[in-house]
């Protein structure tokens, strides 16, 4: 079902988030960093209820929407690279997920983009049958991954145009490259992969 406005469910969510950007406030690793990434939460929430409010959303997708900018908010928190998630898998579970997949960097970056093309896969759904009501399912499919793929670029060349102001240090704090000179690149493409499968999933039940 298709909502229009926002509802004491739709409500109940967003006060999650927002307790959930307060904790995260909390002695964040590295301040200034933060802010920046909660910039870009704060504009991404206003772009949810601009299309919330223009084309409407299933609960659903909202709630898939909140959660990609759950995994946001913790990565600000801890600047991405340091999100402690193999830590905490040791500790309650007695798993260490980096040695069993031979990891040796933190991952917890491209986790968030390969969230991103599932998470937000819905919405690019909807928007993109809104604007094609006519086209069939395959090219939806393709218009949609090729928007994952574009918009991924754009937030790649942002994150650059941003480093290149800053100093190396708050750059490395902020991109959190961990000396990966592909780290864009295999960003970008976990989240397309990522994004893609999920099409030919929903596509070809």
């Amino acid at each position: 079902m298709i909502d229009y406005q926002l509802q004491a469910k739709h409500w109940l969510m967003l006060v999650l988030l927002g307790l959930t950007m307060l904790l995260a406030s909390i002695n964040p690793m590295e301040f200034s960093a933060y802010v920046l990434h909660q910039v870009g939460t704060i504009l991404m929430l206003i772009v949810l209820l601009l299309l919330f409010k223009k084309v409407g959303l299933s609960f659903s997708s909202f709630v898939f929407y909140l959660i990609f900018l759950l995994i946001h908010i913790l990565g600000a928190h801890y600047l991405y690279s340091y999100v402690p998630y193999n830590d905490w898998l040791l500790q309650y579970f007695g798993f260490d997920l980096n040695q069993w997949l031979g990891w040796e960097r933190n991952m917890y970056d491209r986790f968030v983009h390969f969230a991103y093309g599932v998470l937000l896969y819905p919405l690019f759904f909807r928007l993109h049958r809104l604007c094609y009501p006519k086209a069939k399912d395959l090219v939806i499919f393709l218009l949609v991954v090729q928007w994952v793929m574009s918009s991924s670029l754009i937030y790649e060349w942002l994150e650059w145009l941003l480093a290149v102001t800053l100093s190396p240090e708050a750059a490395e704090n902020y991109n959190g490259q961990q000396g990966d000179v592909w780290d864009a690149h295999k960003d970008m493409l976990l989240a397309t992969l990522r994004d893609g499968s999920v099409n030919l999933n929903n596509s070809y039940k």
